[in-house]
């Protein structure tokens, strides 16, 4: 386990694009953390250390966002509105967990029980007491 304290978006974004240049087709990234907390910069760093240069949103609305220009495809998931596995199903999530790319899942709380056997869980906290950018990351590698 690996924990890792930010003190700006900046910082944040920075960890995001060290954890994509270090990252490996075939890779399972899972991200939790409350809503504002900095998902989607962490995500945006990682697209920039995979050599993705187009715009990183959240795709809250069709559950994933490919991006194939970068050094390995980056398969971004959303699954905060997703009503049951079924639709990770319709889908094809396999294609995209068990391919060639890098997938990173925020909200994967959420499916748990079809995440592949080994994926990294990063998590992102707040403490207003150490400020208000202050986030504390933690990476762990699981198992199933």
């Amino acid at each position: 386990m690996k924990i890792i304290e930010t003190y700006s978006a900046e910082e944040t974004f920075a960890l995001g694009r060290q954890i994509g240049q270090q990252a490996q087709a075939g890779e399972v990234y899972t991200l939790t953390g409350d809503l504002g907390v900095g998902k989607t910069v962490l995500t945006q760093g990682v697209a920039a250390g995979l050599d993705i240069e187009e715009p990183i949103n959240s795709p809250t609305f069709t559950i994933v966002q490919i991006y194939e220009e970068g050094r390995v495809p980056f398969y971004h998931f959303d699954v905060y509105r997703i009503g049951d596995v079924e639709e990770m199903e319709e889908i094809g999530y396999e294609d995209y967990f068990y391919g060639e790319g890098i997938c990173l899942i925020e909200w994967a709380n959420l499916i748990e029980e079809i995440l592949p056997p080994i994926y990294r869980q990063i998590t992102i906290e707040k403490d207003l007491e150490k400020g208000f950018d202050y986030r504390r990351i933690t990476i762990e590698e699981q198992r199933k």
